[in-house]
């Protein structure tokens, strides 16, 4: 039992580690992006 448990956190992890790394790709792409846009304007 105590096995099953280890893995199914060792994919939480895994998981939440893929979706936090895409989430923050997306954040630094959107701040790179947020000041050309306020220069042209």
């Amino acid at each position: 039992m105590s096995s099953k448990k280890a893995m199914k956190q060792a994919q939480k992890q895994s998981y939440a580690k893929h979706r936090s790394n895409i989430f923050n790709n997306k954040f630094s792409f959107k701040k790179k992006e947020l000041p050309k846009t306020k220069k042209n304007k």
